[in-house]
């Protein structure tokens, strides 16, 4: 009896996890775009804590300029809504692939690694890279002097990734927040943060921190929209309409309100698309 009992609990709970992985696993339509289309609403993820790309207005809404770019994608491709779903970088290639959201576009870089995972659109943004560090820190200026430093990046982005392959003598320390990486650079708990020039500056400016960027940029960095893979006519449809933006002004006229008066975002797009 207590080895038949024993095999009935372990069916059960069989039965258990493979229902509870068929109810949580969410159905990803053949056609997203025409699914989209037809429920009038497309689900796009960003972090909201990523500025100026995304962030959280005074109103407690989602605002920046990839969120502005992904609006009027929505608009050009001919879905009526756009639902913003917040999460975290480390989360966005797996969350396209269960169909937690239809799109990301939060400054998401289509590296080697991701675009064997998931498809990517044209890009619509560019950054470049730098070392942030203390405004009474005299001993980082360049790249060669983060050895055995500690040095944050925020969790799952392409500083990252470029951090793990270009810093291996330095200690490298990940958050998933990217304003929390500021704040421990402000109290001395790191020596230093790579991160791109804009986003470094804002934190500075909010959380009213003592900070410089040091060194030339280590690299520059595109962003496009990404989606699960196989979704051709969503990835054509949004290709089009990016590159529509670029060749009506939409993007300068976007970055120049989001980014930077002076911001050339088309050509420091193209400038990335040549570089090594």
């Amino acid at each position: 009896m207590k080895l038949r009992h024993f095999y009935i609990v372990c069916a059960t709970m069989l039965i258990l996890a493979c229902t509870s992985r068929l109810v949580s696993a969410q159905d990803i339509p053949a056609d997203i775009l025409a699914h989209a289309r037809a429920a009038g609403v497309i689900r796009i993820a960003n972090t909201q804590s990523s500025p100026p790309w995304s962030l959280l207005d005074d109103q407690l809404q989602p605002g920046g300029y990839d969120v502005e770019v992904a609006k009027e994608v929505v608009r050009r491709i001919g879905v009526a809504k756009v639902v913003f779903v917040a999460d975290s970088f480390k989360n966005f290639v797996e969350g396209l692939k269960v169909g937690k959201y239809d799109l990301v576009m939060n400054d998401l870089t289509p590296t080697p690694e991701r675009t064997k995972e998931v498809d990517f659109a044209t890009p619509y943004g560019v950054e470049d890279f730098r070392i942030f560090v203390l405004s009474s820190n005299s001993d980082i200026k360049q790249q060669a002097d983060l050895k055995n430093k500690k040095v944050a990046v925020t969790t799952g982005t392409s500083n990252e990734i470029w951090a793990r392959a270009n810093l291996r003598q330095s200690d490298i320390r990940t958050y998933d927040n990217g304003g929390l990486v500021f704040s421990d650079l402000g109290n001395g708990r790191i020596d230093a943060v790579i991160s791109s020039h804009f986003s470094g500056m804002k934190y500075a400016t909010f959380n009213k921190l003592s900070i410089k960027e040091v060194g030339q940029p280590l690299t520059y960095q595109l962003s496009a929209p990404a989606m699960v893979k196989g979704q051709r006519a969503l990835k054509e449809a949004v290709s089009k309409a990016i590159n529509d933006m670029i060749a009506d002004g939409t993007l300068d006229r976007l970055a120049r309100r989001w980014v930077g008066s002076n911001f050339d975002m088309v050509g420091d797009i193209h400038k990335a698309l040549q570089q090594p």
